[in-house]
Formats: structure tokens, C-alpha cells, sequence
């Protein structure tokens, strides 16, 4: 096994029966396998996936395939191991460089767009490239389908479509209301043509359960999640539908399909957080709880008066905040509105949840960093000056009475963004294009260019 690929993790996501095409990604098992393994533990799974297939089946709902086998190349110890010694030792990282491989080509897509018209030629020509070249089901929101529809006959009729004969009806279609719940089973991975709004938003159409990966294509402002080029979108899908990094020191099993993909590409699992509103009078949940990409807010909302929040964590006060808020934040928020309130940048495979106090009116509270276990509650002070509001990655925005409560804790339902290189070569180039982090005109040496630069030894020289 190649010492430089020790430390990758290789998923792999496994295809489904036409428009029935993945399981999704945070349900994989537990169950970890190498090259070499046996696969007793695979032959067990699949009879349990049989059994629930039936139960779906007597229920009436589409049968469900059997997850995905998660394949990896670390060494089977945990990292923290006891020596010869007594001592403890690290083995090796506890995060790692992730793969995404399939395990029979996808098949279908949903494709989202930014709010307005100026995208629409770009969002035809994917849509395009995808169903009459590719060959896939593409899915777009309901609002778009015809309009979509009417673009690619537009295309069709200047000759700018692919030669294909297929129609846009035989692949282009939408969901409804009631599918959208079911969108995770039905979807393969996910294209965004915007911003990281749209990155956000297509988190949110996958609130209760895994999303399946996530494409995007920088066309908005500033686009931090947004690091392939529009201008590049055919050779990216096309790395994304059959891979770009290829399987050196692990090999994976052919598939009912026929043989699996031996290529894959970067991924960066971000982690969300699970939110959940508390009525303080009852202690029972208030509506569905929220999972998050970037951070949750508690302000003041528009009282002139400070908030009053205590903070708790597994059942210990913490802290109490007076401030005009606090936010919690994931490692991919930390460079949102996290770092405008004075909170670290953070590498979103870093698993920590960020604690960032609004304005608060003291010196001594700076943000701190938490670990992923964290469970943690903002509870409104019973004597409060008035009341606060909370809201969800800029949305949903909840009044909170006293005593009511924000508990919040890790999401087990990851997005997975595709990276273009692979998640930190992408997000240095992120800060530097987004932020000119660390940019700054560079030191002039003492000698001018008149010295030995190795020695920093200075030539004399009477004018000086």
C-alpha cells in the first residue's frame, strides 16, 4: 500500500434501480472493510436490506438497496494505541482525505439554479449536457420545469443542442410536494449553478435525512463553497459521473450491475447541526427540528435591550451571555457570519461545533472551539429584558419567550460537496480568492539586492 494513500478514505456510493439510485451517504454502516477482507459481514447486511425490501414492499413503497459498503485504507487500530511502554501513541490522523466512488453509474440528478433569469442559458446548457449526452434523469425544482423545458427547445431549434433525438420530456422532469420528502432516495448527486445561498438551499430541501452529493458552479458574489468554473462544468460533471482519482491500493467489488468503477472523486463531508426548538412552559419540542450548514442565531432581534442567555452544556450552566446574541456555527460556517463576529476560520473537516458571542459587552468573551460531542442549550434567562429570536442558517426566524430553549447538537445527515482538488487545497485557494487572506506587499530585504541574500552579510557603502 502507497504511504501517500494511507490516509484516504474511500466511499462508495452505491446506484440504485432506475429513478430509485442511491442510499444516502449519512446511513452508510458502521461496518468498515479493506482489500483484503472477508466479506461475511457484507453477506449479513445484504440479508438484513432483504428483509427490510420486504416490509417496504408490503407497504406499498419503492424497495430500497442495500447500503453501500464503506471501504477504507487506514489500519485497523483505533488512534490512540498503548506501546510496549505503557505509553499511547498516535496511529495516525483522526480525519482523513475522502473518496467518492460509485458502484454503478449514476443515473439521475437534480439540477438548481440562483433566483433570476441571467443564469438561464448556463442552466439549459447543463441540464442539456446531462440528459441528451450523458444520458441521465434530471430533475429541476417545479418553478423551473417549464420554463427549463421551453429553453432546451429554444437550444434545440438554434442547433445548439447535442444531436441526440431525445426530447427534453424523455429525460427533463420535476417533484411534487409530497415526493420532496423523498428526494434523498430518488437523487444521485445534486448540481448547483449559483452561489453558496443555492449550496445552502440545497441543504435545506434535504432536512430530514442524508443528502446525496453536491456539485457547484461558482455564479454568484462571492462563492466560498463555490470552487469549480462554470466554464469547466462538462469535463467536472463528467469526472463526477465516472470518476478522476483512481483506486491504487484498494479494490472494490463488482456490483449486481455489472463491474464497479475503479475512479472516484474528492469530497468534503460538511457537517451540519441539528437544531430543535424548546418551549420552556411544557419542555416539549416546538415544530420539526432544523439542521443547519453554516450556524444558528440567538439575538435580541429589534429590542434595544442586551439578550440574556444562558449556555448549557449536557446539563452544566456554562456560561450566560449578555450580548446582542450568540451564534453556534459548523467548521463551514466558521467563514460565514462567524468570522465577521470575531470567530477562527476553521477547516470544515475539522469535526468541531464554534461558540461565537455577538457584540458582547465584555472584554473577557472571546469565541472558543468545540469539540463534535458537544450537546448544548441556549436558553432565554427567565429575567430577561425581553424576549429573543432565533434563526436557521438566515432563515425560519423563531421567537423565543423566557425560558425557552435552542438545543443543539452534531447532525448524523452530512453534506457532501465535491471538491475540485480536494478539500484543503480547495479551501486555501477559497481564502485567498474570497478573503486575499494574508495578502500583504512583502518585506524588502536590508541589502537591496547589493548583498550576499544568502548570508544577509550588507555591502558598504559611503552614500547610505
Amino acid at each position: 500500500m502507497a504511504d501517500e494513500k494511507i490516509f484516504f478514505s474511500y466511499l462508495v456510493a452505491l446506484s440504485r434501480l432506475p429513478l430509485l439510485l442511491r442510499y444516502p451517504l449519512a446511513r452508510a454502516p458502521e461496518r468498515r472493510s479493506t482489500a483484503n477482507e472477508d466479506e461475511d459481514g457484507d453477506e449479513d447486511a445484504d440479508e438484513e436490506d432483504d428483509d427490510g425490501d420486504d416490509d417496504d414492499d408490503a407497504h406499498g413503497s419503492p424497495p430500497r438497496a442495500s447500503p453501500p459498503p464503506f471501504l477504507s485504507s487506514r489500519p485497523k487500530t483505533p488512534p490512540q494505541t498503548k506501546t510496549a511502554g505503557g505509553t499511547l501513541k498516535l496511529v495516525h490522523p483522526s480525519t482523513q482525505q475522502q473518496l467518492l466512488v460509485w458502484r454503478s453509474r449514476p443515473r439521475s440528478v437534480l439540477v438548481l439554479k440562483r433566483l433570476g433569469e441571467d443564469s438561464r442559458d448556463e442552466f439549459a446548457a447543463v441540464v442539456d449536457y446531462l440528459g441528451r449526452e450523458q444520458g441521465m434523469l434530471v430533475l429541476v425544482e417545479p418553478h423551473e420545469l417549464a420554463p427549463t423545458a421551453a429553453s432546451l427547445l429554444a437550444r434545440e431549434a438554434r442547433g445548439s443542442a447535442a444531436a441526440a433525438a431525445a426530447s427534453p420530456s424523455s429525460f427533463l422532469d420535476s417533484y411534487t410536494e409530497q415526493e420532496a420528502s423523498s428526494l434523498a432516495s430518488t437523487v444521485d448527486f445534486v448540481v448547483c449553478l449559483g452561489g453558496d445561498g443555492l449550496v445552502l438551499h440545497a441543504s435545506s430541501l434535504f432536512r430530514n435525512g442524508g443528502i446525496p452529493p453536491v456539485i457547484s458552479f461558482n455564479m454568484g458574489s462571492l462563492g466560498f463553497l463555490t470552487n469549480h468554473s462554470y466554464h469547466e462544468h462538462r469535463e467536472a460533471l463528467a469526472a463526477v459521473i465516472s470518476g478522476r482519482e483512481r483506486l491504487e491500493s484498494c479494490s472494490v467489488a463488482s456490483s449486481a450491475d455489472g463491474p464497479s468503477y475503479d475512479a472516484g472523486v474528492h469530497i468534503t463531508l460538511r457537517m451540519r447541526l441539528e437544531c430543535q426548538v424548546v418551549e420552556g412552559a411544557t419542555g416539549l419540542p416546538r415544530g420539526e427540528p432544523f439542521e443547519v450548514l453554516n450556524e444558528v442565531v440567538v439575538d435580541r432581534g429589534a429590542s434595544p435591550y442586551l439578550t440574556k442567555i444562558e449556555c448549557w452544556e449536557r446539563g452544566r450552566l456554562v456560561t450566560k451571555v449578555q450580548a446582542d446574541g450568540v451564534m453556534l456555527a459548523t467548521t463551514t460556517g466558521s467563514t460565514a457570519y462567524s468570522v465577521a463576529a470575531g470567530g477562527s476560520m476553521v477547516h470544515p473537516n475539522v469535526p468541531a461545533i464554534l461558540f461565537t458571542p455577538i457584540c458582547p459587552h465584555s472584554l473577557s468573551f472571546r469565541p472558543v472551539v468545540l469539540p463534535d460531542y458537544a450537546e448544548l442549550e441556549l436558553r432565554i434567562a427567565g429575567d430577561m429584558r425581553c424576549t429573543a429570536w432565533a434563526c436557521f442558517d438566515g432563515k425560519h426566524r423563531r421567537e423565543l419567550l423566557r425560558g425557552d430553549a435552542v438545543r443543539v447538537r452534531m447532525s448524523a445527515n452530512p453534506v457532501p460537496t465535491i471538491s475540485k482538488a480536494d478539500s484543503t487545497n480547495d479551501w486555501f485557494d477559497t481564502l485567498n480568492r474570497c478573503f486575499g487572506w494574508n495578502e500583504r506587499l512583502e518585506q524588502k530585504p536590508f541589502w537591496g539586492g547589493r548583498g550576499n541574500s544568502k548570508t544577509g552579510n550588507l555591502s558598504s557603502d559611503d552614500g547610505d
